[in-house]
């Protein structure tokens, strides 16, 4: 059994497995000074040159500016030469009419997609799934989902994630109900004794948004 194969899945609050690696703008790492104070968004994908990849690749391209306006900067990956990756990359830019900015990994040995649980033998052979990782300025994860091979990712749902995540950090005693965008309601978390549950429905009497002790929303 490889160590691919054997690796695990990190998991939400641990810190990112540092890398260095070839990547279309040179070598990289997670800790590298042009990324200093920035949150991460590290996302892989199977293979170069295949349709679902390359409407993602252009959607994250199109998408570029709103993540740079979030201080956010993406990092694509596969196990694909940086040989590979230009040709693709200058395809994409050719034929979709636009341009790709942040740097792609070329994980040949996939050192990279094993450290952080992307090969998953059952889903592929031994490529990294479509994995994404929110890693935030402190290099901590704090986000990652994982699609299949058959199905692309919503975009815009990653640039909400990440809108979620600084607001919460920005807002400390506050968390985003389903479907939040920037601007809306957000939740109070639930009182933690019997004498602020009934401080929070007096606090919030008559607040048509106060459904019950546990459930409070009020104006982000």
């Amino acid at each position: 059994m490889t160590d691919a194969v054997r690796s695990s899945i990190p998991t939400i609050g641990s810190p990112a497995p540092d890398f260095t690696a070839a990547s279309t703008h040179g070598e990289i790492s997670l800790h590298d000074d042009r990324f200093k104070g920035k949150w991460i968004v590290l996302f892989s994908h199977p293979f170069d040159f295949t349709p679902v990849c390359s409407t993602e690749f252009v959607g994250f391209a199109q998408r570029t500016p709103q993540f740079e306006a979030l201080n956010t900067q993406l990092i694509g990956l596969s196990v694909d030469s940086v040989f590979s990756h230009i040709a693709w990359m200058r395809s994409l830019e050719q034929d979709h009419d636009v341009k790709i900015t942040f740097p792609v990994v070329a994980d040949l040995d996939q050192r990279v997609a094993s450290a952080f649980g992307m090969i998953h033998p059952g889903a592929s052979d031994m490529a990294p799934v479509r994995a994404v990782f929110v890693i935030d300025p402190k290099r901590m994860i704090r986000a990652l989902v994982y699609y299949p091979m058959n199905v692309g990712r919503d975009l815009d749902e990653i640039l909400r994630l990440v809108k979620g995540l600084q607001y919460c950090d920005a807002n400390e005693g506050t968390a985003c109900p389903a479907n939040w965008q920037p601007g809306e309601q957000i939740i109070l978390p639930p009182p933690a004794t019997m004498d602020d549950a009934a401080q929070r429905l007096a606090d919030n009497e008559g607040n048509a948004d106060a459904k019950d002790w546990y459930f409070v929303k009020r104006d982000g």
